[in-house]
């Protein structure tokens, strides 16, 4: 009975490959997965905020812009807000954030050929 189980001891250890101690590898797929975030998720969206917020702070009186849905003309800039005017002449103060995108420039008639 003690040879069987010194002979199943013998095969287990035996077929187990090394170890192998070193992190290097387990540091190099972290830092490869860290680059991947960095690169593929994060700069973009770094970037599309910044464009975002030069696109917001750069707002002056007489754009036309979308305001989560709402589309209107500037009528005052403020410090934090933005008084929209509809179409109707009614008018709704926006938080920044709110405006989405400016239409200014895709709304003007192009040249005609």
């Amino acid at each position: 009975m003690s040879q069987i189980a010194l002979f199943l001891l013998d095969t287990a250890t035996q077929s187990q490959p090394p170890q192998d101690q070193s992190l290097y590898p387990t540091l190099t797929m972290v830092a490869i997965a860290l680059a991947f975030f960095y690169f593929i998720l994060w700069r973009p969206e770094q970037k599309r905020r910044k464009a975002q917020d030069n696109l917001r702070n750069s707002l002056k009186k007489g754009d036309k812009v979308n305001a989560m849905g709402i589309l209107g003309t500037v009528s005052k800039v403020n410090e934090n807000t933005v008084v929209v005017e509809m179409v109707d002449g009614s008018k709704i103060e926006f938080v920044k954030a709110a405006i989405t995108e400016v239409l200014s420039e895709k709304i003007a008639p192009q040249p005609e050929k």
